[in-house]
């Protein structure tokens, strides 16, 4: 028999954008990129106690407490922008998969992978893993129906009809950290609803139209693969969220939707949503879509969660009139 809960969001009350959520033994923990908001507009990655990433605990999805910052990190690059961590256990260790770059350059944000020997870290520094070009949003996914484990994650494309930020995936070594080959383009972008920018200065060039396609995350449900993943500027109310099917987490993935059809903004309510995860509720049942959306102020990324619906047209999320109250049975 499930157990019902009450949540209200935003869960927390801080900065926490590109939240992932993990549940281990009797707690879940939260992870998400931290920044110091500065004259009324996003700032720069902020450590907390000298460390990066902020990280929540709660026994409910309901409760949180803060425990600090998550990622040690040596003195000397502290001042990087720190994103989008990502957490799974394996092999007897927590890893996390983040980017790190200059925070005046995107373009150099580079792939790394830290462990520790709890969820709560602290983290240390492992391996930059080795892909060449801008990487950002790692999200490692393990295979349940043959233990395989992927990496998925976003770099840059700039041939094609729609240039932009895709997603591409590659198998990884059973020391989690190897890739197997070369990464494979699995979601590249596919509809106007994903332009972030127009006349972008980038490489040398200036773009006319840049798309974007980020923030991917994996399950397998029946004989299919989801892959959920934000698109559009994720500044504003035009950055919401998909999804792809794949026979396979290699693919091909396959894209039907001309628009943010599983969670999308609602003016004056619920803007900016985007890069989720999912994590399965305290009732052992329900999977919950994890993702962040700005404040009223428009100064930080919040922390929200709200229930999937599987329907007929695929899953979708529908947000109420104000920050969410639930009760699950």
């Amino acid at each position: 028999m499930s157990t019902p809960f009450h949540y209200s969001n935003p869960l927390w009350n801080g900065y926490c954008a590109d939240p992932f959520i993990l549940r281990h033994g009797d707690y879940y923990y939260a992870y998400g990129t931290h920044y110091t908001p500065a004259n009324g507009a996003p700032g720069r990655c902020t450590p907390i106690d000298e460390k990066h990433f902020v990280l929540l605990r709660s026994r409910n999805l309901s409760s949180w407490e803060c425990l600090g910052g998550a990622l040690e990190v040596p003195k000397a690059v502290r001042g990087l922008a720190y994103w989008a961590p990502e957490v799974v256990y394996a092999r007897g260790q927590f890893w996390m998969y983040y980017s790190a770059g200059d925070p005046d350059d995107d373009t150099t944000h580079r792939l790394y992978v830290a462990v520790a020997e709890t969820p709560e870290g602290p983290f240390r520094p492992l391996k930059r893993l080795p892909f060449e070009g801008f990487s950002i949003d790692a999200s490692p996914f393990r295979d349940p129906a043959d233990g395989r484990w992927y990496l998925f994650f976003c770099q840059d494309y700039l041939e094609g009809e729609r240039v932009g930020t895709g997603i591409a995936v590659v198998p990884l070594a059973d020391d989690m950290v190897t890739p197997q080959g070369e990464p494979k383009p699995a979601i590249l972008p596919h509809a106007d609803w994903q332009i972030s920018v127009r006349n972008r200065p980038l490489y040398g060039r200036v773009f006319p139209v840049w798309h974007t396609v980020e923030g991917p995350h994996v399950i397998k449900r029946g004989d299919h693969y989801y892959a959920f993943f934000s698109g559009g500027n994720w500044k504003d109310a035009s950055y919401g969220i998909a999804y792809a099917l794949a026979p396979h987490p290699l693919g091909p993935w396959n894209c039907l939707q001309s628009e943010a059809t599983v969670l999308h903004s609602l003016p004056g309510k619920v803007i900016g949503p985007g890069h989720n995860s999912i994590v399965i509720g305290p009732d052992h049942q329900t999977p919950l879509l994890v993702y962040h959306a700005w404040d009223a102020h428009h100064l930080q990324r919040q922390l929200y969660i709200d229930p999937i619906h599987w329907t007929a047209h695929g899953p979708r999320v529908y947000p109420t009139q104000g920050p969410t109250v639930c009760t699950l049975k």
